[in-house]
C-alpha cells in the first residue's frame, strides 16, 4: 500500500521547507521495540482487548519511507513523503507523521520568510521560548527556526540539545532590581589578557560617564543618568565582560540608557574587552537606532576607540515580517533582530495543512475526488523531479509514474498541469534532480540516505532559497511555481477520474 503526504501553501508564499527528522525517529523507536499501550478499560468501551494485543506487536519493519531531503524547498502538490507498507501499519503512522511534519515545516518556513525580509546581512535571534505552545513546542521551534535561517536562540536547553549558538541579554526586571551602585559588592575586574587588575571597576565607569557628559563632540547632550540602571549595567559587565549587551530602554534610551552603556563599554575597553552592543525593546526603533549610531560614532571619534561606531544594535518588541519590512523602508541602523511571538506561534497561519492520502493499494492506483479541484489527489506511486534551466533556477517540478523513464538533461519533456488541460509546456532542462530519496528501506536492500547534521540542513535551506527566482519569493504577489505531471500521468489521472466519478442522470 502506498500513501503520500502532501500540503497546502503558507500564506503569501507557495514554498515551504521540509523537516523530516522527528518523523523518522518515530519509525526507529517503533521498529526497535514493541509499542506499549494501556489495557482496554471502561474509558474505551468500543475497543476489544485483542486490538491492544495487536498494537503491542506492531513494528515498522515492512514499511518503506521516501522523502524529499530535509531543508528542501517544496511546492504544493509535490509529495513530501511516500510511505509504503501494510495498510493498517501505515494508517497508524498517519497521525504522528502529519503532526511531526506539519509543525516543523510550518516553523521552518516562517523562519525562512523572516530571513528573506530581513536580508542576508542581519543577525536573527529566536526569542520565542516564553510565547511558544508549551515547552515541547518551544524546543522544536528553536530547532526549526535555526534550520530556517536564524543565527542563534535564547533557549539554553535547545542550544545544549542541538548545538545552536546562544545569544541573549538581561531583562528589564534585572535593571529595575538595582537601586544604587552601592549594591555591587565585588568591584574587581581583571583585564582580558590577565596582566592587570582593576580594583574598582565602578569608579572607572563613573570617570568615563563624566567624560562623556562634558565631551565637546557630544555637545553636552547627556546630563544626569539613572544610577540604578548604571548599577545594573556595571554588575552585568562584571559578570559577562566579554559579552556585555545592554537593554537600554528601561528608563530613557537617549538620556540614560545610551550614555550609561557607553560609560561601561569604554571602561571595559580600557581593560581589553569589547562590548557586544545594545538592545532596543520599545519606542521608535528606526529613529532610536539612528540616534544611537550617531552617538557611537561620536564616541569613537572623541575618544579614539576604533570600532565603537560599529557597535551592534539589536531590536526586539513583537517584531514580524511587516515591521521589519517597514523598518527597511524607513531606514534604520539595526544590525540584529530578536523575534519571538510572531515567529514561533506562526501568527500569519496557524497550521500548514499537510494531508495523507492513499494513492495505491495492491498495485491498483486510487484517487480521492472532490468538487474542489485543489483537493483532488494525484493517484499511483510516483517519482518526482526538479528541472533546472540555463540560469540555474528551477523551472518546474514534474511527477511521473514509477514505471516511466526518468527525465534527462537536454531532452525535451512535455510538462502538463495536473488538472487544467490548456496549461502545458515543453521543457529542455539543463539539470535534473530527483526529489524523493529512501530514508527508511524496511526489509528491502535499498540504500538508505543518511540525515545530515543540523548545520548542513540549515546550509541546504539557505542554498535552496538562493536558487529560486526572485519573483517566486517576493512578498507581494509572488509568481506561482509550476508543478506538473508527465503526459502519461496526466492521461492516467483523467481516465481514472472518469472511471471513479459517478455519472449523473437528468430527468
Amino acid at each position: 500500500m502506498t500513501f503520500t503526504l502532501g500540503k497546502i501553501h503558507l500564506v503569501g508564499s507557495s514554498l515551504f521547507l521540509l523537516a523530516l527528522r522527528s518523523a523518522l525517529s518515530l519509525l526507529r523507536i517503533s521498529s526497535s521495540q514493541n509499542m506499549t499501550f494501556l489495557s482496554c478499560n471502561q474509558s474505551l468501551p468500543m475497543c476489544e482487548g485483542a486490538f491492544f494485543d495487536y498494537l503491542r506487536e506492531v513494528d515498522c519493519s515492512d514499511v518503506e519511507v521516501y522523502s524529499i531531503p530535509e531543508g528542501s524547498v517544496v511546492f504544493p502538490k509535490v509529495p513530501l513523503m511516500r510511505v509504503e507498507g501494510p495498510v493498517a501499519v501505515v494508517q497508524l503512522l498517519e497521525t504522528p507523521f502529519v503532526n511531526l511534519i506539519n509543525y516543523a515545516s510550518l516553523v521552518t518556513t516562517n523562519a525562512a520568510r523572516h530571513r528573506h525580509v530581513a536580508g542576508k546581512s542581519k543577525v536573527l535571534l529566536e526569542f520565542g521560548l516564553r510565547r511558544a505552545q508549551g515547552p515541547d513546542g518551544a524546543i522544536s521551534a528553536s530547532k526549526y527556526c535555526f534550520m530556517g535561517g536564524f543565527d542563534a536562540t535564547s533557549n539554553v536547553l535547545a542550544g545544549n540539545l542541538f548545538g545552536i549558538p546562544l545569544r541573549g541579554t538581561h531583562s528589564h526586571a534585572f535593571v529595575s532590581s538595582y537601586m544604587s551602585l552601592d549594591e555591587i559588592p565585588d568591584k574587581v575586574l581583571r583585564s582580558k589578557d590577565g596582566s592587570r587588575v582593576c580594583q574598582d571597576f565602578v569608579s572607572l565607569v563613573q570617570e568615563w560617564l563624566q567624560k562623556i557628559q562634558v565631551a565637546d563632540s557630544l555637545g553636552g547632550a547627556f546630563g544626569d543618568t539613572n544610577q540604578s540602571e548604571l548599577a545594573a549595567f556595571v554588575s552585568y559587565a562584571l559578570a559577562f565582560p566579554s559579552n556585555f549587551l545592554a537593554l537600554v530602554d528601561t528608563y530613557d534610551v537617549m538620556r540614560s540608557g545610551i550614555p550609561n552603556f557607553c560609560a561601561v563599554a569604554l571602561a571595559l575597553h580600557d581593560l581589553g574587552y569589547k562590548a557586544s552592543g545594545i538592545r532596543l525593546d520599545s519606542g521608535d526603533l528606526a529613529y532610536l537606532s539612528i540616534e544611537a549610531r550617531k552617538v557611537f560614532r561620536a564616541v569613537e571619534k572623541e575618544f579614539n576607540v576604533p570600532g565603537f561606531g560599529r557597535m551592534v544594535i539589536t531590536a526586539s518588541n513583537d517584531l514580524n515580517e511587516e515591521t521589519i519590512d517597514a523598518l527597511n523602508k524607513q531606514g534604520h541602523e539595526v544590525d540584529a533582530y530578536g523575534i519571538g511571538t510572531y515567529l514561533v506561534t506562526c501568527y500569519s497561519q496557524a497550521a500548514l495543512g499537510c494531508v495523507f492520502k492513499l494513492v495505491e493499494i495492491n498495485s491498483k492506483p486510487r484517487i480521492k475526488l472532490s468538487e474542489d479541484v485543489a483537493k483532488v489527489s494525484i493517484p499511483c506511486k510516483k517519482r518526482c523531479f526538479r528541472l533546472y534551466g540555463k540560469e540555474g533556477y528551477p523551472l518546474v517540478d514534474i511527477m511521473i509514474r514509477e514505471s516511466e523513464p526518468s527525465p534527462k538533461a537536454g531532452e525535451r519533456i512535455l510538462c502538463r498541469h495536473p488538472f487544467i488541460e490548456s496549461k502545458r509546456a515543453y521543457v529542455v532542462p539543463q539539470h535534473v534532480e530527483e526529489l524523493l530519496q529512501c530514508y527508511w528501506p524496511g526489509r528491502s536492500d535499498k540504500p538508505r540516505a543518511e540525515l545530515p547534521s543540523l548545520d548542513k540542513i540549515r546550509s541546504r535551506c539557505m542554498q535552496q532559497l538562493e536558487k529560486l527566482r526572485p519573483d517566486h519569493t517576493r512578498r507581494l504577489n509572488p509568481t506561482p511555481y509550476k508543478v506538473s505531471v508527465s503526459a502519461k500521468l496526466y492521461e492516467f489521472i483523467h481516465c481514472l477520474w472518469l472511471n471513479e466519478a459517478p455519472v449523473g442522470e437528468l430527468q
